[in-house]
Protein backbone atom coordinates (compact mmCIF):
# COMPACT_ATOMS: atom_id res chain seq x y z
CA UNK A 1 0.00 0.00 0.00
CA UNK A 2 2.98 2.44 1.11
CA UNK A 3 4.83 1.84 -2.50
CA UNK A 4 1.47 2.32 -4.55
CA UNK A 5 0.63 5.56 -2.71
CA UNK A 6 3.88 7.03 -2.78
CA UNK A 7 3.90 5.94 -6.67
CA UNK A 8 0.48 8.12 -6.95
CA UNK A 9 2.23 10.78 -4.64
CA UNK A 10 4.64 11.15 -6.75
CA UNK A 11 2.56 11.76 -9.87
CA UNK A 12 -0.17 13.77 -8.11
CA UNK A 13 1.09 15.78 -5.52
CA UNK A 14 2.32 18.64 -7.27
CA UNK A 15 -0.87 18.73 -9.14
CA UNK A 16 -3.10 18.92 -6.07
CA UNK A 17 -0.96 21.20 -4.54
CA UNK A 18 -1.23 23.54 -7.62
CA UNK A 19 -4.84 23.27 -7.26
CA UNK A 20 -4.86 25.18 -3.94
CA UNK A 21 -5.78 22.13 -2.15
CA UNK A 22 -5.09 22.46 1.49
CA UNK A 23 -3.19 19.79 3.67
CA UNK A 24 -6.45 18.53 5.13
CA UNK A 25 -8.05 18.12 1.71
CA UNK A 26 -5.05 16.42 0.39
CA UNK A 27 -5.20 13.88 2.84
CA UNK A 28 -9.05 13.39 2.60
CA UNK A 29 -8.38 12.97 -1.12
CA UNK A 30 -6.51 9.83 -0.18
CA UNK A 31 -8.50 8.24 2.13
CA UNK A 32 -11.17 8.16 0.02
CA UNK A 33 -8.32 7.23 -2.98
CA UNK A 34 -6.68 3.93 -0.78
CA UNK A 35 -10.34 1.39 -1.15
CA UNK A 36 -9.79 1.78 -4.66
CA UNK A 37 -6.19 -0.04 -4.33
CA UNK A 38 -6.81 -2.79 -2.44
CA UNK A 39 -7.94 -5.43 -4.88
CA UNK A 40 -4.25 -4.98 -6.49
CA UNK A 41 -2.78 -5.21 -3.19
CA UNK A 42 -4.90 -8.12 -1.24
CA UNK A 43 -4.10 -10.90 -3.36
CA UNK A 44 -0.02 -10.09 -3.73
CA UNK A 45 0.21 -9.96 0.16
CA UNK A 46 -1.64 -12.76 0.58
CA UNK A 47 0.41 -14.67 -1.64
CA UNK A 48 3.24 -13.07 0.30
CA UNK A 49 2.14 -14.10 3.42
CA UNK A 50 1.31 -17.91 2.92
CA UNK A 51 4.77 -18.15 1.14
CA UNK A 52 6.43 -16.97 4.34
CA UNK A 53 4.59 -18.67 6.77
CA UNK A 54 4.33 -22.29 4.92
CA UNK A 55 8.39 -21.79 4.18
CA UNK A 56 8.61 -21.34 7.95
CA UNK A 57 7.14 -24.73 8.27
CA UNK A 58 8.59 -26.60 5.65
CA UNK A 59 12.65 -24.91 6.61
CA UNK A 60 12.07 -26.32 10.37
CA UNK A 61 10.31 -29.76 8.86
CA UNK A 62 7.19 -29.07 10.31
CA UNK A 63 5.44 -29.82 7.18
CA UNK A 64 7.38 -32.73 7.14
CA UNK A 65 6.40 -33.70 10.46
CA UNK A 66 2.30 -33.29 10.38
CA UNK A 67 2.49 -35.45 6.66
CA UNK A 68 4.10 -38.16 9.19
CA UNK A 69 1.24 -38.17 11.33
CA UNK A 70 -0.77 -38.63 8.73
CA UNK A 71 -1.75 -35.89 7.21
CA UNK A 72 -2.43 -34.71 4.27
CA UNK A 73 -1.07 -31.63 1.93
CA UNK A 74 -4.86 -30.39 2.45
CA UNK A 75 -5.48 -31.04 5.66
CA UNK A 76 -3.01 -29.19 6.48
CA UNK A 77 -3.67 -26.30 4.29
CA UNK A 78 -7.29 -25.99 4.79
CA UNK A 79 -7.47 -22.95 7.21
CA UNK A 80 -5.60 -21.18 3.85
CA UNK A 81 -7.45 -22.48 1.53
CA UNK A 82 -11.22 -21.36 3.83
CA UNK A 83 -9.00 -18.09 4.30
CA UNK A 84 -8.89 -17.72 0.27
CA UNK A 85 -13.05 -18.03 -0.05
CA UNK A 86 -13.15 -15.38 2.74
CA UNK A 87 -10.86 -13.18 0.81
CA UNK A 88 -12.10 -14.13 -2.51
CA UNK A 89 -15.91 -13.28 -0.89
CA UNK A 90 -14.23 -9.60 0.33
CA UNK A 91 -12.69 -9.06 -2.99
CA UNK A 92 -16.00 -9.32 -4.53
CA UNK A 93 -17.75 -6.86 -2.07
CA UNK A 94 -15.06 -4.65 -2.80
CA UNK A 95 -14.76 -4.46 -6.36
CA UNK A 96 -18.96 -4.29 -5.92
CA UNK A 97 -19.44 -1.58 -3.43
CA UNK A 98 -16.25 0.20 -1.68
CA UNK A 99 -13.69 0.27 -4.85
CA UNK A 100 -16.34 2.08 -7.24
CA UNK A 101 -17.27 4.74 -4.52
CA UNK A 102 -13.63 4.86 -4.16
CA UNK A 103 -13.02 5.29 -7.58
CA UNK A 104 -16.14 7.57 -8.23
CA UNK A 105 -15.60 9.73 -5.38
CA UNK A 106 -11.74 10.51 -5.63
CA UNK A 107 -12.23 11.49 -9.49
CA UNK A 108 -15.51 14.13 -8.45
CA UNK A 109 -12.44 15.48 -5.52
CA UNK A 110 -9.72 15.72 -7.78
CA UNK A 111 -12.30 18.01 -10.54
CA UNK A 112 -13.91 19.41 -8.00
CA UNK A 113 -10.23 20.76 -6.83
CA UNK A 114 -9.11 21.55 -10.65
CA UNK A 115 -12.21 23.24 -11.34
CA UNK A 116 -11.87 25.15 -8.02
CA UNK A 117 -8.43 26.57 -9.72
CA UNK A 118 -9.97 26.93 -13.54
CA UNK A 119 -12.64 29.32 -12.14
CA UNK A 120 -10.01 31.35 -10.16
CA UNK A 121 -8.03 31.40 -13.02
CA UNK A 122 -10.53 32.07 -15.75
CA UNK A 123 -13.32 33.46 -13.66
CA UNK A 124 -15.48 31.80 -17.03
CA UNK A 125 -17.90 28.86 -15.97
CA UNK A 126 -17.92 27.65 -19.49
CA UNK A 127 -14.12 27.47 -20.13
CA UNK A 128 -13.87 24.92 -17.00
CA UNK A 129 -13.50 21.25 -18.05
CA UNK A 130 -13.43 21.55 -21.16
CA UNK A 131 -13.51 18.26 -23.46
CA UNK A 132 -12.96 19.24 -27.29
CA UNK A 133 -14.15 16.89 -30.27
CA UNK A 134 -16.68 14.76 -28.06
CA UNK A 135 -18.38 12.52 -31.07
CA UNK A 136 -20.89 10.61 -29.85
CA UNK A 137 -23.39 7.75 -32.09
CA UNK A 138 -26.74 6.82 -30.50
CA UNK A 139 -27.62 3.52 -32.17
CA UNK A 140 -30.82 2.85 -30.65
CA UNK A 141 -32.29 5.90 -31.70
CA UNK A 142 -29.95 6.53 -34.82
CA UNK A 143 -28.37 10.10 -33.76
CA UNK A 144 -24.80 10.93 -34.12
CA UNK A 145 -23.31 13.70 -32.56
CA UNK A 146 -20.63 16.34 -32.96
CA UNK A 147 -19.68 18.44 -29.87
CA UNK A 148 -16.55 21.10 -30.36
CA UNK A 149 -16.37 22.10 -26.98
CA UNK A 150 -18.24 20.36 -23.95
CA UNK A 151 -17.94 21.54 -20.22
CA UNK A 152 -17.70 19.04 -17.67
CA UNK A 153 -18.26 21.52 -15.16
CA UNK A 154 -21.51 22.66 -16.25
CA UNK A 155 -22.74 20.07 -18.44
CA UNK A 156 -23.01 22.61 -21.62
CA UNK A 157 -21.65 21.99 -24.83
CA UNK A 158 -20.78 24.51 -27.47
CA UNK A 159 -20.77 24.05 -31.20
CA UNK A 160 -23.23 21.14 -31.41
CA UNK A 161 -24.46 19.60 -34.78
CA UNK A 162 -26.84 16.18 -34.51
CA UNK A 163 -27.46 14.18 -37.45
CA UNK A 164 -30.45 11.69 -37.54
CA UNK A 165 -30.40 9.25 -39.38
CA UNK A 166 -32.55 6.46 -40.87
CA UNK A 167 -31.92 3.32 -42.90
CA UNK A 168 -28.81 5.07 -43.95
CA UNK A 169 -29.71 7.96 -44.67
CA UNK A 170 -29.51 11.50 -43.15
CA UNK A 171 -33.30 12.71 -42.63
CA UNK A 172 -32.57 15.57 -40.04
CA UNK A 173 -29.84 18.05 -38.84
CA UNK A 174 -29.58 20.29 -35.97
CA UNK A 175 -27.38 23.22 -35.62
CA UNK A 176 -26.90 25.09 -32.11
CA UNK A 177 -24.15 27.40 -30.81
CA UNK A 178 -24.61 25.72 -27.35
CA UNK A 179 -26.76 23.12 -25.93
CA UNK A 180 -27.61 21.93 -22.13
CA UNK A 181 -29.24 18.93 -20.81
CA UNK A 182 -32.17 19.24 -18.77
CA UNK A 183 -31.87 17.04 -15.69
CA UNK A 184 -35.59 17.46 -14.61
CA UNK A 185 -37.40 16.84 -18.17
CA UNK A 186 -34.62 14.46 -19.26
CA UNK A 187 -34.00 16.13 -22.58
CA UNK A 188 -32.07 18.47 -24.47
CA UNK A 189 -32.32 22.11 -25.27
CA UNK A 190 -30.68 24.28 -28.06
CA UNK A 191 -29.59 27.81 -28.53
CA UNK A 192 -29.26 29.75 -31.45
CA UNK A 193 -29.56 27.23 -34.06
CA UNK A 194 -30.96 25.98 -37.16
CA UNK A 195 -33.14 22.56 -37.75
CA UNK A 196 -32.88 21.52 -41.07
CA UNK A 197 -34.62 18.62 -42.75
CA UNK A 198 -33.95 16.41 -45.81
CA UNK A 199 -35.51 14.29 -48.59
CA UNK A 200 -34.59 10.64 -47.36
CA UNK A 201 -34.70 9.76 -51.43
CA UNK A 202 -32.63 12.58 -53.01
CA UNK A 203 -30.54 13.53 -49.65
CA UNK A 204 -31.42 17.41 -50.76
CA UNK A 205 -32.33 19.79 -47.76
CA UNK A 206 -36.04 20.72 -48.04
CA UNK A 207 -36.88 22.94 -45.18
CA UNK A 208 -34.52 24.88 -42.57
CA UNK A 209 -35.92 26.56 -39.00
CA UNK A 210 -33.87 29.02 -37.57
CA UNK A 211 -34.55 28.91 -33.79
CA UNK A 212 -33.25 30.93 -30.62
CA UNK A 213 -34.17 28.64 -28.05
CA UNK A 214 -35.96 25.08 -28.78
CA UNK A 215 -36.52 21.98 -26.56
CA UNK A 216 -36.39 18.15 -28.25
CA UNK A 217 -38.20 16.21 -25.64
CA UNK A 218 -37.27 13.06 -27.69
CA UNK A 219 -33.45 12.96 -27.52
CA UNK A 220 -32.51 11.50 -23.39
CA UNK A 221 -29.12 11.15 -24.60
CA UNK A 222 -27.42 11.29 -20.94
CA UNK A 223 -24.25 14.09 -20.76
CA UNK A 224 -22.47 11.67 -18.89
CA UNK A 225 -22.66 8.28 -20.45
CA UNK A 226 -20.93 10.60 -23.44
CA UNK A 227 -18.16 11.30 -21.33
CA UNK A 228 -18.04 7.66 -20.27
CA UNK A 229 -17.75 6.59 -23.52
CA UNK A 230 -14.78 8.94 -24.30
CA UNK A 231 -12.40 7.72 -21.06
CA UNK A 232 -9.99 4.26 -20.92
CA UNK A 233 -12.18 1.63 -19.29
CA UNK A 234 -9.65 1.29 -16.80
CA UNK A 235 -10.32 4.30 -15.70
CA UNK A 236 -13.89 3.73 -15.30
CA UNK A 237 -15.62 2.40 -12.19
CA UNK A 238 -17.51 -1.12 -12.17
CA UNK A 239 -21.18 1.10 -11.77
CA UNK A 240 -19.95 3.64 -14.26
CA UNK A 241 -18.90 0.11 -16.51
CA UNK A 242 -21.84 -1.66 -15.94
CA UNK A 243 -24.44 1.68 -16.70
CA UNK A 244 -22.24 1.34 -20.48
CA UNK A 245 -22.99 -1.95 -21.11
CA UNK A 246 -26.50 -2.17 -20.47
CA UNK A 247 -27.58 0.90 -21.88
CA UNK A 248 -26.00 0.33 -25.14
CA UNK A 249 -25.57 -2.72 -26.58
CA UNK A 250 -22.42 -4.27 -28.06
CA UNK A 251 -24.78 -5.24 -31.00
CA UNK A 252 -25.31 -1.57 -31.20
CA UNK A 253 -21.70 -0.27 -31.02
CA UNK A 254 -19.29 -2.60 -31.34
CA UNK A 255 -16.43 -0.14 -29.79
CA UNK A 256 -18.39 -1.43 -26.32
CA UNK A 257 -16.02 -4.52 -26.07
CA UNK A 258 -13.28 -3.04 -24.51
CA UNK A 259 -15.66 -1.59 -21.48
CA UNK A 260 -17.48 -5.33 -21.14
CA UNK A 261 -14.27 -6.98 -20.96
CA UNK A 262 -13.00 -4.68 -18.04
CA UNK A 263 -16.52 -5.08 -16.45
CA UNK A 264 -16.32 -9.02 -16.79
CA UNK A 265 -12.74 -8.85 -15.71
CA UNK A 266 -13.88 -7.21 -12.47
CA UNK A 267 -16.68 -10.20 -11.63
CA UNK A 268 -13.69 -12.68 -12.11
CA UNK A 269 -10.95 -10.93 -10.68
CA UNK A 270 -11.70 -12.35 -7.03
CA UNK A 271 -10.69 -15.68 -7.87
CA UNK A 272 -7.20 -14.33 -8.05
CA UNK A 273 -7.39 -15.16 -4.10
CA UNK A 274 -8.46 -19.10 -4.32
CA UNK A 275 -5.44 -19.20 -7.43
CA UNK A 276 -2.77 -17.49 -4.72
CA UNK A 277 -3.46 -20.51 -2.75
CA UNK A 278 -3.04 -22.98 -5.31
CA UNK A 279 0.43 -21.44 -6.86
CA UNK A 280 1.62 -21.03 -3.31
CA UNK A 281 1.17 -23.78 -1.38
CA UNK A 282 2.87 -26.47 -4.07
CA UNK A 283 6.00 -24.63 -4.10
CA UNK A 284 6.46 -23.24 -0.41
CA UNK A 285 6.05 -26.78 1.07
CA UNK A 286 8.08 -28.81 -1.70
CA UNK A 287 10.93 -26.23 -2.11
CA UNK A 288 14.61 -26.93 -1.63
CA UNK A 289 15.19 -26.46 1.85
CA UNK A 290 18.46 -24.47 2.12
CA UNK A 291 17.20 -22.05 -0.33
CA UNK A 292 13.39 -21.66 0.10
CA UNK A 293 13.90 -18.39 -2.44
CA UNK A 294 13.77 -21.30 -5.39
CA UNK A 295 9.94 -22.10 -4.50
CA UNK A 296 8.95 -18.57 -3.91
CA UNK A 297 10.30 -17.43 -7.42
CA UNK A 298 8.67 -20.18 -9.05
CA UNK A 299 5.12 -19.39 -7.16
CA UNK A 300 5.75 -15.75 -8.34
CA UNK A 301 6.46 -16.39 -11.53
CA UNK A 302 3.39 -18.30 -12.20
CA UNK A 303 1.38 -15.23 -10.69
CA UNK A 304 3.00 -13.16 -12.82
CA UNK A 305 2.22 -15.07 -15.83
CA UNK A 306 -1.62 -15.23 -14.44
CA UNK A 307 -1.20 -11.29 -14.86
CA UNK A 308 0.12 -11.72 -18.71
CA UNK A 309 -2.44 -14.26 -19.61
CA UNK A 310 -5.24 -12.16 -18.60
CA UNK A 311 -4.00 -8.52 -20.72
CA UNK A 312 -3.52 -10.93 -23.61
CA UNK A 313 -7.32 -12.22 -23.29
CA UNK A 314 -8.25 -8.93 -22.23
CA UNK A 315 -6.94 -7.35 -25.66
CA UNK A 316 -8.48 -10.53 -27.54
CA UNK A 317 -11.82 -10.31 -25.87
CA UNK A 318 -11.61 -6.14 -27.28
CA UNK A 319 -10.56 -7.22 -30.33
CA UNK A 320 -13.82 -9.43 -30.81
CA UNK A 321 -11.16 -12.44 -31.29
CA UNK A 322 -12.75 -14.19 -27.91
CA UNK A 323 -16.22 -13.44 -26.67
CA UNK A 324 -16.01 -11.06 -23.72
CA UNK A 325 -17.35 -13.46 -21.14
CA UNK A 326 -14.29 -15.82 -22.23
CA UNK A 327 -11.68 -13.51 -22.51
CA UNK A 328 -12.65 -11.90 -19.32
CA UNK A 329 -13.08 -15.60 -16.68
CA UNK A 330 -10.67 -18.00 -19.12
CA UNK A 331 -7.62 -16.58 -17.33
CA UNK A 332 -8.57 -17.33 -14.44
CA UNK A 333 -10.53 -20.89 -15.09
CA UNK A 334 -7.35 -21.92 -16.62
CA UNK A 335 -5.25 -20.96 -13.73
CA UNK A 336 -7.41 -22.43 -11.20
CA UNK A 337 -7.60 -25.79 -12.75
CA UNK A 338 -3.78 -25.51 -12.85
CA UNK A 339 -2.85 -24.64 -9.39
CA UNK A 340 -5.62 -27.26 -7.88
CA UNK A 341 -3.33 -29.60 -10.71
CA UNK A 342 -0.31 -28.48 -9.09
CA UNK A 343 -1.44 -28.90 -5.47
CA UNK A 344 -2.73 -32.58 -6.24
CA UNK A 345 0.60 -33.29 -8.01
CA UNK A 346 2.21 -32.17 -4.19
CA UNK A 347 -0.01 -33.62 -2.62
Amino acid sequence: MGILLLEDLFNNLKDLIDFGASGLEILKFYLVLIPSLLPAILPLSFMISILFSLGQLHRNNEITAMRCAGLGLFRITLPIWVMGLILTGTLFWLNAQLVPWSVENSRTMWDDYSFHAELKQTGNEDEIGIEKALCFYNHKDNRLWFINKFSTYNLRTFGVTVHQIKDGEEIGRIMASSAYYDDIDKSWVFRKGREIEFDPASGDPIRSMPFEIKSFPTFHEDPTLMMFRKKDPQDLSFFQLRRIIHEISSADDPGIEPYAVRYNSILATPLSCLIVVGIAVPFAVSGVRVNPMVGISKSLGLFFLYYVLASIFGVMGSKQILPVAAAAWLPNILMLGYALYLTRKVD
